[in-house]
């Protein structure tokens, strides 16, 4: 299984490691090691998960992120990395931007 983290995903990860980089030292890293942790399982998980607004969505061990790919044979497409907590309306618009979702 080869994951491809998308320029959308990997701009997510740098908003969400600069908001906890605000909240305390080193928050930061541990976010961003967390995260790729969890995209990192996918190469065993992916595809179990829910589908939501087109995409596979995968909610973050340690952190309140959904993981949102897209699984096509042997290839995970990683397309948003997204605060759960954010309103679902500004998710739902969020990922409608990107290609491949719904």
């Amino acid at each position: 299984m080869t994951i491809h983290i998308l320029p959308s995903a990997t701009e997510d990860l740098a908003a969400g490691a600069d908001f906890y980089l605000e909240k305390g030292e080193g928050l930061d890293a541990y976010f961003l090691e967390s995260l790729f942790s969890d995209i990192d399982s996918l190469k065993l998980y992916a595809g179990i998960h829910r589908k939501v607004y087109g995409l596979h969505r995968c909610l973050s061990k340690r952190f309140p992120y959904f993981i949102y790919y897209a699984k096509t044979g042997t290839d995970v497409f990683v397309k948003a990395v997204l605060d759960c907590r954010r309103d679902p309306d500004w998710i739902k618009q969020r990922l409608r931007a990107i290609p491949g979702a719904e």
